[in-house]
């Protein structure tokens, strides 16, 4: 299974936040949707998770 990277800096955002969260898809939406949550003041819910899911970028792996 491909490993899935979220990372904050390509995400619409006032606060610059570097963060980069990688893992299997479901534990990335899952951490990235708390991340969003807690420190950017989002609401959990499925238009997020969905956005968050939009995102997602495969990991590459280095050769």
């Amino acid at each position: 299974m491909t490993r899935k990277v979220a990372d904050c800096r390509k995400f619409p955002s006032e606060m610059n936040c570097t963060l980069t969260i990688s893992g299997e898809e479901e534990e990335v939406v899952r951490a990235a949707t708390e991340h969003a949550v807690s420190v950017h003041g989002h609401t959990d819910s499925l238009e997020l998770r969905s956005q968050i899911r939009e995102f997602l970028a495969d990991e590459k792996v280095p050769a």
